[in-house]
Parts: structure tokens; sequence; C-alpha cells
């Protein structure tokens, strides 16, 4: 965020949004997309809160979801995923209680409805190795069994999210995964906020 004021001659005049003209949404609509432009930068930095937070966890949060991204990438997968990988925990820090959902919010309008919901989910699936130690239902999970991203989801958990915990592996650094989170986030797939207002 820019400690220098916009001048006021590019700023939209109303007090409230039904006063709004033609000329105050476009004054709008023009710094819109600079300013999306730039949400793949802004993504990375709220990824790096994450870097010194252990939560009690073998790895801090950071080099858990660098990790998991890591090796996604290492097997091949393609680069929405393995951002997917690596954005999965971003919500950690806003949301004790949610991380999944706000994670998922982020992604939805630049990821296939099957990686969102394997987003949205994994907290869910995660839980199979471990909500047992806690007096939960390890099993949770099979309340869908039945949907299409079950085995998506379940495989990127067995794979990628639950191994990526190890302080010896050889993770790579996060400039290595910052070109794929900036083309993602260059144009959304699915939004209101489309084309429209970014042209």
């Amino acid at each position: 965020m820019s400690d220098v004021a916009e001048p006021i001659e590019s700023r939209a005049k109303f007090r409230s949004m039904d006063e709004g003209t033609q000329d105050d949404w476009m004054k709008i609509a023009s710094q819109f997309g600079p300013f999306a432009a730039q949400g793949g930068k802004r993504v990375l930095d709220h990824l790096r809160l994450l870097d010194g937070d252990y939560g009690g966890f073998p790895v801090d949060r950071l080099t858990h979801c660098r990790q998991t991204a890591t090796r996604a990438f290492k097997d091949g997968r393609d680069e929405e995923y393995v951002v997917c990988a690596l954005l999965h925990d971003i919500g950690d820090t806003l949301g004790a209680y949610n991380h999944p959902d706000i994670a998922a919010s982020i992604l939805k309008p630049f990821v296939s409805e099957q990686n969102h919901w394997m987003v949205e989910q994994h907290g869910i699936f995660q839980g199979y190795y471990f909500f047992h130690y806690l007096g939960m239902d390890r099993d949770m999970r099979d309340r869908f069994r039945d949907h299409p991203h079950f085995q998506h989801t379940a495989e990127f958990c067995e794979k990628y999210d639950q191994t990526a915990f190890d302080p010896n592996y050889e993770t790579m650094p996060l400039e290595a995964f910052e070109p794929m989170v900036m083309k993602l986030f260059e144009m959304p797939k699915n939004s209101v906020y489309g084309p429209a207002i970014t042209e």
C-alpha cells in the first residue's frame, strides 16, 4: 500500500455508490487492472507471514507449504496444481479454525473446480492422518466418498501434504515458485470482475 495519497482528480467523487457516475466508475476501473495485476505479489507477501511459525510442527508453516509444492513439482504436476500446493495453508495466519476456506477463496477465481475443491477440503482429508490422536474421527473424509474429486484430494494429502514435514528434505526456495504464482494470478478463469473491468 502506498504512503502517498492519490491525487483527488484521479478519485471518484461520490459519497455513496448510489451517487456514482460513469466518470467515477471509469476512474475506478482504470485503477483496478494495475491493482489486480499485483495480486500474486500480495499473495506471496502474505504467504511469507508463515515464515518462522512452527506451531509445534517439525518445520515452520512456510517450509511446509514450500515442501508440499516441491514434492508436487518434482512429481510432474502442472503449475496450477503446484501453486495450489504452495498456497494450501496460506489461511493459517487468519483462520485458525478454517484455514482451508481462506486458501480456497483466494484461489477460486484462478483454478479449476477440481483443484479448488481439493484446497477447500484438504483439512478434512488431512485429518485422516491425525484426527484419531485428538479424539476426532479420522474417517470424516468418508462423507465425501462419492464426490468426483475425492480421490484427487486424498492423493494430494497422501503424496504431498502429509509427507511435507521433513526438516532434511531438499525443499525449493519460495523464489522458485514466484513466477508460477504471478502467472496464475494474472487473469481469473471465473469471476464477476472479469475481463470487462480489466480491459
